[in-house]
């Protein structure tokens, strides 16, 4: 079996008096996808933070691409290699996109950082791209308050896609979208990942898009992991109360509050 694309061991992350993260371990599968899963406050998105280098752990290691990133990195190509390496796509398309830039420029932007290439190169993969994630040529080249979420969404994973990772970081990306927009987004990243061999995290709190988009996960409670396994055993036969809490917590038809608690 070949080595993991990304192995975190021990990762803890304290904010003043808080352990936001405690003493995380997993690994991810090049070519797999791996759904980090609680409520909000368990540290997940802190987790993804760590992995994109947005935050520094206290202590632990992060292992990505045979390379080590728990050390900072030593120059301005270093950085961007690391960049190139790990991308992170976030919920809010719009606060992370440049207001003032289409979309073909933010794509461009980013193949130029981070892969280089003529101008009539960059333009080609950009349009490869855009077509990639669904996107017309008006929805392009038109600025991110024109779109639609679901829209301005496709640009973001665009955008990311540009650097050519090798690990995408999805944090709650589809939370904010309606049903059939998700619907729409979840099948397209599946296509992506068939596509480029890319892996995927996914940082969320809906059991149902880490149903279908994910192989394996881990749920996360204060800051702790609680359970980790294949995602459909996760789901389907959970071992952890706190697992089962957030499983019966999914609206369904009939549905009721569970008024189980877990300490």
């Amino acid at each position: 079996m070949s080595e993991p694309i990304l192995t975190a061991s021990g990762l803890t992350k304290v904010f003043g008096d808080h352990t936001a993260v405690d003493d995380v371990s997993f690994a991810l599968p090049e070519g797999g996808s791996l759904a980090i899963v609680g409520e909000s406050g368990s540290g997940k998105t802190t987790v993804a933070k760590l992995l994109t280098g947005l935050e520094r752990a206290t202590a632990g290691s992060i292992m990505a691409c045979g390379r080590d990133r728990s050390l900072p990195a030593r120059s301005a190509a270093e950085r961007r290699r690391r960049g190139a390496e790990v991308q992170i796509v976030f919920q809010d398309p719009y606060s992370s996109l440049d207001p003032r830039q289409s979309g073909a420029d933010s794509i461009d932007e980013v193949r130029r950082l981070h892969r280089g290439g003529s101008r009539a190169e960059r333009a080609a993969r950009v349009t490869e791209l855009a077509d990639l994630v669904g996107l017309d040529n008006r929805q392009l080249h038109a600025l991110p308050r024109d779109l639609s979420g679901g829209q301005r969404q496709r640009i973001a994973i665009a955008r990311a896609l540009a650097a050519e990772p090798r690990i995408l970081v999805l944090d709650e990306s589809v939370a904010a979208l309606d049903v059939s927009i998700q619907a729409q987004i979840l099948n397209m990243l599946g296509d992506i990942r068939d596509a480029t061999g890319v892996s995927y995290i996914l940082i969320s709190h809906d059991l149902a898009v880490v149903r279908q988009l994910t192989d394996d996960a881990i749920v996360m409670h204060r800051g702790r992991v609680v359970e980790a396994g294949p995602t459909a055993r996760i789901l389907d036969d959970p071992q952890e109360d706190y697992t089962r809490l957030l499983r019966d917590s999914v609206p369904r038809p009939g549905w009721k509050p569970q008024r189980r608690q877990v300490a």
